[in-house]
Order: C-alpha cells, then structure tokens, then sequence
C-alpha cells in the first residue's frame, strides 16, 4: 500500500532538469540576449553559427553571422537602456523556445519609433540549435507592439485625375 504512495512522491519530486545538449542551448540563447543588452557582439560567434539565418530580420533574412552583427549592431544603436527579461523558457536537444520582454527609450527614429520613445514589448523567440549554436531564429512578436513599429505616416492621398478615372469608370454587373 505504501509503494504507491512512494512512487508518486518520488514523480513529482524530480528535479532531474534539461538535458546537458538542452542546458547549452538555454545558455547559448542567454548569451545572445546578454549580447544585445550590453551592445557587445564581439562573443556572438560563441552562440551563433557562422552559417545560421535569422528569419526575424527587419529587411527579411539574414544570413551569416559577420552579416548579423552588422544588422544587430545597427538595430541596438537606435535605443538605449536595453533590458531583456525573460517570462518563460522551454528547451530540448534542439530548440529553444522563450517569451521575452524587452525594453528601453528610443535614441533615434528607428522601426516607426522616435527618439525619446520609451518601448516595451513582448516576443516568443524561437532557436534552433546544432552543437550549441544557434543555426536558426524566428521571432514572434505581438500583434500591438508590430504596430509600434510600423511608420505612423498617413496613406498618400490619391491624385486626382486617378480618382476622377476611376468614378469616371461604368459599373461592372
């Protein structure tokens, strides 16, 4: 009667943790976020692949790592006051998943934010590992901070012979 008891106790007791390739992952992903928040890449290279890809790019992908430094630093030298914080992480031998908080103020316009702006925004950033280094990334970000980042400038009003072509045009049936 009492190795049931036992057996449950021992479960839920297990504090085992991620596997050592996991716990490199993690570690990895954690350098790469120290790097952004002390505006520092000169270490990236123990974290990032040189061959990897980062699909979170403003411009689209991009690709290599001397490529993502340049991108990176680029990106961190419009804010300052960096702070990366992490909500909740998940990792295996091959992935690292983390809901991610980041802040600052804004010290040039950049991403649809002027300088002064202070932001803070949320992320679940996705990594896919080989040998304990980064080889992909993805970021998705919350619909409402997308938008913080998006140019706040008007839709260009239509000329207006274009617009008198267009009422000027018969109703299709």
């Amino acid at each position: 009667m009492m190795v049931l008891p036992a057996c449950i106790l021992i479960s839920c007791n297990d504090k085992s943790g991620p596997s050592a390739a996991a716990q490199k992952n993690l570690d990895a992903m954690h350098g790469v976020n120290t790097c952004f928040d002390s505006k520092d890449f000169s270490k990236l290279g123990d974290y990032i692949a040189e061959d990897a890809v980062d699909h979170a790019g403003e411009n689209g992908d991009i690709k290599g790592l001397a490529n993502m430094k340049t991108e990176f630093k680029k990106m961190v030298d419009s804010y300052k006051d960096a702070k990366t914080t992490v909500v909740k992480e998940l990792a295996d031998d091959e992935y690292v998943m983390s809901w991610q908080t980041y802040s600052g103020t804004m010290v040039t316009d950049h991403m649809g934010m002027k300088a002064g702006d202070k932001f803070n925004m949320s992320a679940i950033e996705v990594a896919k590992f080989k040998d304990g280094k980064a080889i992909e990334h993805w970021s998705f970000m919350q619909p409402s901070d997308m938008m913080k980042m998006m140019p706040q400038e008007p839709a260009p009003a239509m000329k207006t012979d274009t617009a008198k072509a267009m009422q000027a045009q018969p109703e299709k049936k």
